[in-house]
């Protein structure tokens, strides 16, 4: 028996961008800048981009205006047991001292797991972050009265506001969502 050729490979043809068809729906630029960012914040030390964007969430809005994560080192080959370095504006370094081990509660909360161990200070300049205002939709149809009153008798608000949340989704959806 005799040994065939090997059959060349065919490369096929690409199509332009402009002729391919549109897979799934636009999305929105916000939507993207996690994706865009992550390989920036990695070089820089962080695991997660959202430790950045919403620090004012970990620690509160007084602490965020005075401090800012710089980067978070882990021990080699580990994701657990860093050094999170924060930049703190000049003068505030003791009162962020004394809150060192609130904020490495806050932090280690926000990822679930103790990834912070140490706290590592350094003086600097905090560029101030105005707070995200958006107005609110305006195709926003009101709560029903039956879901609203009946919403009204919850004592923990942030268990009403996540209720009122979603009476207002189900309020503005046309009608039950299908899977398919």
């Amino acid at each position: 028996m005799t040994e065939r050729p090997p059959t060349p490979k065919i490369k096929p043809r690409a199509i332009p961008a402009a002729d391919r068809p549109r897979v799934g729906a636009p999305r929105r630029i916000a939507d993207l800048m996690p994706d865009i960012g992550r390989a920036a914040f990695r070089k820089f030390g962080f695991v997660q981009s959202s430790v950045v964007t919403r620090w004012a969430e970990i620690v509160g809005t007084h602490y965020a205006s005075i401090s800012a994560p710089e980067s978070i080192r882990f021990p080699v080959g580990q994701k657990a047991g860093g050094t999170l370095q924060l930049t703190v504006t000049s003068g505030h370094g003791p009162m962020i001292q004394h809150m060192l081990p609130d904020i490495v509660e806050r932090v280690n909360r926000f990822f679930g797991y103790a990834a912070v161990a140490k706290v590592a200070i350094r003086q600097g300049d905090i560029m101030p972050t105005p707070a995200e205002r958006r107005p609110p939709p305006r195709n926003l149809k009101p709560i029903p009265m039956e879901l609203g009153d009946s919403l009204r008798d919850i004592g923990d608000p942030e268990l009403r506001t996540v209720l009122e949340s979603l009476a207002q989704g189900i309020a503005n959806s046309s009608g039950i969502p299908r899977i398919s």
